[in-house]
């Protein structure tokens, strides 16, 4: 593996120096577990890319955010009224946007269902459960799913294209990047930190961030809104005591960072417009690993960017789990009314092709994984802050033996 790390070092620290040739060129590596296909224009290339990203990363970021973030309050409306059309009608198609923007909320989309659904009540009672106190305006564009889609999906067949990524490690007990589990512990906790009233001068909207290397945080960042009338100084100690230090504990060694512009009075829609689906990192692998592109909050099940992307995780996890490799990347793709994938593949860190074991323990047709998985059931706003994994109670969180 040391000089399989170091072929792909040198390979990209001269592709950094120079032009990539006008055509495209295989170089043959002498090493008996690289194929001679890995590189392309001196850059590691297919499977082997993503494969040497788990390890050239030396130094890697990801961030959270709390539930009052202008995206995240428009991801956690969309899925509340998904869930609430869920609830009445399991069979519910629903696919709802929802944009905030300076005290108005615009939801948009396309549903099909027989649930009586006041999408207009459900985004004030969102609003407020996060605990924003000022008036929301909210228009309603909501509208019937084409029925060019619905042809497609009727028969089992995927209600989008698109490619969905699943990932698990063994590095930590939730099976995620160090990074993305201590992000998502320090914005939860920074809310409970708010709602128990332990530090009565936060407000709901908020960030964090933290920077590994080597496995160790070397950085740790908080935003967040606050009461007028407290200083900065008094809001970093207190988060260095209340917040950093039970997270993340002796901070000898990192740097703290708290809300580096100065103030953060001013929060929510009133300081920046929120979006659904804005979040995609945040929600996912915090970066580390590749994304489809496609968000998950506000669509049911027959979405494909949502579905397949569970059952991605759930088969990533589930060989990770049963000694398949350490690290596992699965990945698949669709598209829209078909029925079956147009692609599966996984692999783990040792660049061991996985593909037959998935294909033969696992079946990635839209109905399937619903079924499996248990997707028609109204589960999908609790998923909408804090990440949709590594969460124990979710589905395609569940362990089983292969």
């Amino acid at each position: 593996m040391a000089l399989q790390l170091n072929i792909v070092s040198r390979e990209r620290r001269k592709y950094r120096l120079q032009d990539p040739p006008a055509t495209s060129r295989k170089t043959t590596v002498p090493h008996p577990t690289l194929r001679e296909d890995t590189f392309n224009n001196n850059l590691p290339s297919g499977r082997y890319l993503v494969i040497t990203m788990l390890h050239l990363l030396q130094r890697y970021t990801t961030e959270s955010v709390t539930s009052g973030h202008p995206d995240k309050v428009c991801d956690q409306i969309s899925d509340a009224i998904l869930d609430a059309c869920l609830a009445q009608d399991p069979t519910s198609r629903v696919a709802v946007e929802s944009f905030g923007s300076h005290g108005t909320l615009m939801l948009g989309g396309e549903v099909r269902t027989n649930a009586k659904v006041d999408f207009k009540k459900i985004a004030n009672k969102v609003y407020r459960e996060i605990g924003y106190t000022d008036k929301l305006k909210v228009l309603n564009t909501i509208a019937k799913q084409s029925p060019d889609i619905a042809m497609g999906v009727d028969t089992g067949g995927a209600g989008d294209q698109g490619i969905m990524y699943g990932y698990a490690t063994n590095e930590t007990k939730e099976m995620l990047p160090l990074g993305v589990v201590l992000s998502h512990a320090l914005a939860r906790r920074l809310e409970k930190l708010r709602r128990t009233k332990k530090l009565k001068w936060l407000k709901p909207d908020g960030k964090t961030q933290v920077t590994i290397a080597n496995g160790k945080v070397i950085t740790a960042l908080c935003s967040t809104q606050h009461d007028k009338h407290i200083s900065q100084e008094e809001i970093r100690a207190q988060l260095i005591k209340h917040l950093f230090e039970p997270v993340l504990g002796n901070l000898k060694k990192i740097e703290i960072l708290v809300n580096p512009t100065g103030q953060f009075i001013l929060g929510g829609f009133a300081a920046d417009a929120g979006l659904t689906g804005r979040k995609i990192m945040v929600d996912t692998y915090g970066g580390v690993m590749p994304h489809g592109g496609g968000a998950f909050s506000g669509k049911d099940s027959t979405k494909v960017d949502r579905s397949a992307a569970y059952m991605c995780r759930f088969v990533a996890k589930n060989l990770v789990a049963n000694g398949y490799g350490k690290r596992v990347l699965v990945s698949v793709a669709y598209a829209i009314g078909r029925v079956e994938p147009v692609m599966v593949e996984a692999f783990n860190d040792q660049g061991k092709n996985l593909t037959s074991v998935v294909n033969k323990h696992f079946d990635f047709r839209p109905r399937a994984i619903i079924e499996r998985l248990g997707l028609r059931r109204p589960i999908f706003r609790e998923t909408a802050a804090y990440g949709h994994f590594g969460v124990p109670g979710r589905p395609w969180e569940k362990m089983i033996k292969i």
